[in-house]
């Protein structure tokens, strides 16, 4: 019987799986050296604010794996033998394939900072990095203050969870306003005004020099580049970003760049060697897309996609329309088509802020043709499927705002925006 191995129990992983079971009866082992199980990253942090147990971020019961006949292995992976098929583990044990899936994920970035490595470090990526939170900062008597170095996602989740247990948070944020990269400047400027509000110590073109220890080896404080101030702390959360999880490949004849290179089909340069998720970098970037996608739902689709290949059904992997949503304390902001933070050549956007300063909405379209390009909202909910129509059949930006209400999530008793942002879209036509 053939063997599947999948390395790596993340999400990737796991829907791969499971529709190689649905698919077929093929011998299937995942090998995690994290958990036992695999669990939703994205809840981590409800688990440190006390909204729900770890427990309760495992979507199957125990007894799932056994009923579908897919083996559990815990171990660390040193090192892949293509040539004889042979994974090789950290304890000496070793296990043979017939095809391997690498899908090992992202680690947190290192910037070879002095005192990167003390006790009271940590990323917010990890099972582990959760149970360090809650070593190192249960709560204000213990942490009297912790520092994040990184103005990404996952930076504002960390930055959340230690706000909901009354930690003094500092920020460092290399850039002149929150996520400019990727954020349009109003977008941006908006978010830097929330995260104040807050009572975050929001700290902008700030870099963080080095964290110091004290006698026991733990975080005292860290040093700020620019000023040489002394920041006195027990916490400091690395989140500047994630790398590819792809260090024991290296010496392997599996061919690398930042991540693991793959082609539209997620096969490797080795035959019955295949990569999905985070740690998948693609030859040729798909569309506008980023050759490597640190996102939850492509590695889904990464997975659901390769177990058809698996199973005899050789599928190129095709993402579709670009999505995304995430939190930002409190404001909801999600994401459809393309919304670059400087609009390119022969593209405009349109941008209407409510005046409470928590709710607005950026859209981009070409200049010339006035098709959509893509849409940013923070503080309303919109309906995925209606954008993704609205881009398939390229609709004209007139048509998207005269039928904004269609896309409208929230519910029936909320405040609704689609007449006063009309308003604005069609002022701002008389001017142009």
């Amino acid at each position: 019987m053939e063997h599947i191995v999948i390395i790596g129990n993340g999400i990737s992983g796991v829907t791969l799986a499971r529709h190689i079971r649905k698919l077929s009866d093929k011998k299937i082992t995942i090998v995690s050296a994290e958990t036992d199980y695999f669990f939703s990253r994205t809840a981590l942090m409800y688990v440190y604010m006390g909204h729900m147990k770890f427990e309760h971020t495992q979507p199957y019961e125990n007894w799932f794996w056994e009923k579908n006949r897919i083996n559990l292995k815990k171990g660390y992976v040193e090192n892949i033998h293509t040539n004889s098929k042979t994974l090789q583990f950290a304890d000496g044990d070793t296990l043979q394939y017939d095809k391997l899936v690498i899908a090992t994920g992202s680690k947190p970035n290192k910037f070879g900072w002095p005192g990167q490595d003390l006790e009271g470090v940590m990323g917010m990526y990890h099972k582990q990095d959760l149970d360090n939170l809650e070593k190192h900062a249960p709560n204000k008597d213990v942490c009297k203050r912790a520092v994040i170095v990184g103005g990404g996602l996952i930076g504002i989740e960390l930055a959340e969870m230690l706000n909901s247990r009354s930690i003094p948070v500092t920020f460092l944020v290399r850039e002149s306003s929150f996520w400019n990269g990727v954020l349009p400047e109003g977008e941006s400027a908006m978010i830097n005004r929330h995260i104040k509000n807050h009572h975050i110590d929001l700290r902008l073109s700030t870099n963080l020099k080095e964290i110091k220890s004290d006698e026991n080896g733990k975080v005292k404080s860290v040093i700020i580049e620019e000023t040489g101030e002394e920041l006195e702390c027990n916490v400091v959360g690395l989140t500047a970003g994630v790398s590819p999880n792809i260090d024991f490949i290296k010496d392997s004849a599996i061919e690398t760049g930042r991540g693991v290179k793959v082609n539209r089909f997620l096969e490797t340069n080795i035959a019955d060697v295949y990569a999905i998720g985070d740690c998948a970098e693609q030859h040729e970037a798909i569309g506008n897309r980023r050759p490597i996608e640190a996102v939850w739902y492509t590695g889904r689709m990464m997975g659901e996609t390769l177990a058809q290949t698996i199973c005899g059904n050789r599928i190129e992997y095709k993402p579709g329309h670009w999505f995304n949503s995430a939190k930002f304390m409190d404001i909801e902001y999600q994401t459809y088509g393309w919304v670059f933070a400087k609009s390119r050549e022969n593209e405009a956007h349109f941008h209407w802020k409510h005046q409470d300063d928590t709710k607005c909405i950026t859209v981009a379209y070409h200049k010339d043709s006035n098709e959509f390009l893509g849409i940013n909202t923070f503080g309303i909910r919109m309906r995925h499927e209606i954008f993704d129509k609205w881009l398939t059949e390229k609709r004209d930006v007139d048509y998207v705002m005269n039928h904004l209400s269609d896309a409208n999530f929230d519910p029936e008793f909320y405040s609704k925006f689609e007449n006063d942002i009309l308003s604005a879209y069609n002022n701002q036509l008389q001017t142009a």
